[in-house]
């Protein structure tokens, strides 16, 4: 079944690449799918309807259970981050304050590695940030904000 599931949520991503202007083969470059199976998902073909809605259900989740769910489906981060910023509606800034003590807890926790320690310090690169809060939740002396911008 997550082959079906990743089909889906692979359909999803190559519409909404396409309204935003790419090519078929920009497309297979982006998500990884051969062209032909690209042209076949444009053009409404070889399609499991319930696998298409399974994943709309899916892409309306929390970002965080949305985040959970990619981790499970897909087999590395480049491909989790590339999917995120295909969904995604919204962008992030994120603060750290000064009283993050370099635990490294959010670090760990991070499931698109957008978190590094610097000089004992979280730093958190917006450009993969998905909003998930998972660092913000877990922060020992709540010093990450997450800011939708």
């Amino acid at each position: 079944m997550p082959k079906h599931i990743v089909s889906g949520i692979k359909y999803l991503a190559a519409i909404e690449l396409r309204k935003k202007g790419l090519s078929q083969q920009e497309i297979s470059n982006e998500i990884g799918v051969d062209r032909s199976t690209i042209s076949h998902y444009l053009n409404g073909r070889n399609l499991s309807y319930e696998s298409i809605e399974l994943a709309k259900t899916i892409l309306d989740c929390s970002n965080k259970d949305l985040l959970a769910i990619f981790n499970v489906l897909f087999d590395d981060v480049d491909t989790i981050r590339t999917f995120v910023s295909i969904f995604s509606k919204n962008h992030y800034d994120a603060k750290v304050t000064n009283s993050c003590i370099g635990c490294g807890l959010c670090v760990d926790l991070c499931l698109v590695k957008s978190i590094d320690m610097d000089s004992l310090k979280a730093q958190i690169n917006p450009l993969y940030c998905c909003g998930c809060l998972v660092c913000v939740e877990s922060c020992p002396t709540n010093s990450i904000k997450i800011l939708e911008v």
